[in-house]
């Protein structure tokens, strides 16, 4: 029997029209994303969030090409929980280029690769985040983990969850799938440390 201290409390998820209606409203001010329901804002990222968000796509443009990187936009999940689900990744790569996109965003067929930079929301980004990426089947989703500076890596998307997920310290160096020679060191990926 569960106990007062034991019930999980009543939530409500919100969908995409609601999410638009309350924009319109007024009542949401902003860039938000919507994540299994819960509206979620994408304001005021701080200095070391936009130096490695930065550093990132500087990396990655300098492996697939500025017009393949995407930062901060919107990717399609399909007929997976539409209604639920609108996330805006940190950074993104595609397999086409920017223009190939001009009437549709690119859903988890389109994509190489997506991350998220996290300084307070490893938490989310390791379970919520995963989640929702393994189901739409992101086939490579990475977590900059700024406060642990290292690189939690996910592959292999699983119904819900990534079979394989493993983390890079700062002195390790790490590719993607599709570009495994053009590798990079953690630590440049991140803002700078005394101790490095």
């Amino acid at each position: 029997m569960q106990t007062t201290y034991d019930r999980t409390p009543n939530r409500i998820r919100f969908t995409r029209t609601q999410r638009e209606t309350m924009r319109d409203a007024g009542v949401l001010d902003g860039r938000y994303e919507l994540i299994d329901g819960e509206i979620i804002s994408k304001m005021g990222r701080n200095p070391p969030h936009s130096v490695t968000v930065i550093a990132l796509c500087a990396w990655l443009i300098s492996v697939f090409g500025a017009l393949y990187v995407r930062s901060q936009t919107t990717i399609d999940v399909g007929d997976t929980d539409p209604e639920h689900n609108d996330p805006e990744p940190d950074v993104a790569v595609t397999i086409a280029p920017n223009s190939a996109f001009a009437d549709h965003h690119p859903g988890s067929a389109e994509l190489v690769l997506v991350a998220e930079v996290s300084d307070s929301t490893l938490r989310f980004d390791r379970t919520t985040k995963a989640a929702v990426y393994a189901l739409i089947g992101i086939r490579e989703y990475w977590i900059v983990d700024i406060a642990g500076r290292q690189v939690w890596v996910h592959r292999e998307p699983q119904p819900e969850r990534y079979a394989e997920v493993t983390a890079y310290s700062a002195n390790e160096r790490i590719a993607t799938l599709t570009r495994p020679v053009d590798a990079v060191r953690v630590a440049d990926l991140l803002p700078p440390s005394v101790a490095e």
